[in-house]
């Protein structure tokens, strides 16, 4: 039996790192929202390693910032280890990453949640989302409970149809104990959504007082500490607290293992579900990498009030008794006491080819879905996805045209212009190599890119605004004097540049020239006497010696962003009828129907779709646009 309780304008199943950025958005853009969750003691849980950040993963949390999302500032006040990646490499590979702890996170978001004004946060269980001509009306609960809303956000995680995997044990059951989410996959099939079956994993958790670090190489954080988020530039958010600890596999590790293949579900047929590409379980590892005799593992603390440690790299479906086995074969691990074993979950997830760009289904007006329900993998992937999904219900709802990112823009566009564009069939990761444009979409320059736009739909604080004008007055400021200021020959500045390692100078030259030498620092050039001393932040500093250092290749990838944008920018009719077009090919025609793109851009990037075909529909629009012009 059904009963009606309430109306909102938007509801959001499921309570992580999806539906919490989701919810959040669209209340703070001022529409009634009702978050739902089977268990609220689960809120913003972490299932698996509590980090947020790492490698493309980084620059997609300072873009949520950046846009008036919350992850980071979570992530700031609950960290307990702080590094940034990717140090040795050039700017576009530098990456934030922190380890949180996982309680404290959890506490940090639910009462983000419980404080934001315009949102109910709930528990229970959604069974049905329900329909009227069409369009989506409301969702009803496993006790019959009927909640009125004009958008509906799916971001359920991996809980749809949960299947925990151990050895040759298998049972219904979302991460960490959970109930599953059954009847819900079902209310999805009826309304026509095509979902798919992923897998993912997670290691086994381990008792502290059971390693050996002595034999262990230190893996500790970075001083001084980069916040994630730009709010947090310029103040003390604390110090490390932790350091984590590096092992290795060994070739007796991967005896255990692989005479153990046949006991595991993946090699057994047992898991349906198809797994990540590149966070493979230990075993698929020993298998595909068979030359190589040692594989990284990372021991990370869980939190500060608890003594379980997080096996990083060590991801396995194996029976219990065989991962006990190989771990005691790794230095550091002889003794160890599993609290937690590792295992393996299949779950339901939609082909996020019925998505547009907005995040919203295509056929199902007011469905939107967002983080592992759309074939992702990672916590922040789902925020991202979260975040605009929130936006852009919100602003459907008020009439607004949906906030679109482009690639050339951020990570978070890469990300959803993959998606809807080219579909997934595995668990899809954010990369650096996934973006073209990975120089102008750097970590740092997230607020740079993306403030405005938070500012502009009503997101970021009028105070974080303020702060982020004054910091872009302030690089722009001194990379124009820098840029017009000659410094000439002395025997101070010629002293300085050959402590540096590089040659003197004999004539006048610009400042900006000398910071362009890779030895030459911005610092060293403000300490000479005569020219300095100018004292900036930090991330002021970091952003102008980039901006300086890297000017050639920063204005040539920017370049090669307008020219495609010119290109693939140009919209595409929303009627176009691709199967009668002549002259396209069979395949062509049957992609660019079932994706139905919004530009140029996004056609050329579908699967299947060739240049030729893309000539072929150029040919057509320009015919049908003389037609049109004739009428």
């Amino acid at each position: 039996m059904s009963y009606h309780v309430e109306n909102f304008d938007v509801v959001v199943i499921g309570a992580g790192h999806a539906g919490i950025e989701a919810a959040l958005a669209s209340a703070r853009l001022g529409r009634s929202t009702a978050l739902f969750t089977s268990n609220l003691d689960a809120v913003g849980n972490m299932p698996c390693n509590p980090c947020i950040g790492g490698s493309a993963k980084g620059q997609l949390v300072r873009e949520i910032d950046a846009l008036g999302g919350e992850m980071a500032k979570a992530a700031d006040a609950t960290f307990i280890q702080s590094r940034m990646l990717g140090r040795g490499r050039g700017p576009a590979m530098h990456s934030p990453r922190v380890q949180s702890d996982r309680r404290r996170y959890q506490i940090y978001m639910k009462h983000a949640l419980e404080k934001q004004q315009g949102l109910a946060l709930k528990q229970a269980e959604i069974v049905e989302i329900l329909t009227e001509g069409g369009a989506v009306s409301g969702v009803r609960t496993k006790l019959g409970a009927v909640y009125g809303a004009r958008a509906v956000i799916v971001a359920t995680g991996t809980f749809l149809r949960g299947r925990i995997i151990i050895g040759d044990t298998a049972y219904e059951s979302g991460p960490d104990g959970m109930h599953a989410a059954v009847e819900l996959s079902d209310s999805l099939r009826a309304l026509g959504v095509r979902l798919m079956r992923f897998k993912t994993g997670t290691p086994a958790r381990v008792n502290r007082r059971s390693l050996d670090f002595s034999r262990m190489q230190v893996q500790p954080g970075d001083e001084p500490i980069v916040p994630l988020s730009f709010g947090n530039e310029g103040y003390d958010i604390g110090p490390n607290r932790v350091v984590c600890h590096l092992t290795y596999t060994n070739p007796e590790t991967h005896r255990i293992i692989r005479e153990n293949l046949h006991r595991s579900p993946l090699f057994s047929g047992m898991i349906e579900g198809i797994g990540p590409r590149y966070c493979p379980s230990i075993e698929d590892k020993v298998v595909r990498f068979a030359d190589k005799d040692r594989h990284q593992i990372f021991l990370e603390p869980m939190g500060l009030d608890t003594e379980e440690m997080y096996v990083q790299g060590l991801s396995s479906s194996l029976p219990e008794d065989v991962q006990l086995a190989f771990m005691r074969t790794m230095a550091g691990l002889e003794q160890v006491e599993v609290m937690r074993p590792a295992y393996a979950i299949e779950y339901d997830c939609a082909d996020p080819l019925q998505l547009d760009a907005s995040l919203e289904f295509k056929e199902i007006p007011g469905l939107y879905g967002a983080g592992q329900f759309n074939g992702t993998s990672g916590y922040e992937e789902a925020a991202a996805q979260g975040l605009m999904a929130g936006i852009n219900a919100a602003r459907r709802l008020k009439g607004l045209e949906p906030v679109i990112l482009p690639r050339s823009s951020s990570y978070i566009g890469t990300l959803i212009d993959d998606l809807v564009t080219k579909g997934t069939n595995e668990p899809y990761r954010m990369m650096t190599s996934r973006s073209e444009y990975r120089l102008l979409l750097r970590q740092d320059n997230a607020d740079w890119r993306l403030s405005d736009i938070g500012w502009d739909i009503g997101l970021l604080p009028e105070e974080r605004y303020r702060r982020f004008s004054v910091k872009k007055n302030l690089i722009l400021g001194e990379i124009a004097y820098l840029k017009e200021t000659t410094i000439a020959p002395s025997e101070e500045l010629n002293a300085a540049l050959i402590a540096c390692g590089t040659t003197p100078i004999t004539t006048g030259v610009k400042m900006a020239e000398l910071l362009r030498r890779p030895q030459v620092g911005y610092e060293m050039l403000r300490s000479l006497e005569s020219y300095g001393p100018l004292k900036l932040p930090p991330e002021v500093v970091e952003e102008i010696e980039i901006m300086i250092k890297y000017e050639g290749y920063i204005e040539r990838q920017r370049r090669q962003a307008e020219q495609a944008a010119r290109t693939e920018g140009r919209l595409l009719p929303p009627d176009i009828d691709y199967l009668s077009i002549h002259g396209l090919r069979l395949e062509a025609r049957q992609k660019l129907d079932r994706v139905r793109p919004r530009t140029l851009g996004q056609a050329m990037r579908i699967s299947g779709v060739s240049p030729a075909d893309i000539s072929v529909l150029l040919v057509w629009l320009e015919q049908r646009a003389r037609e049109e012009g004739r009428q």
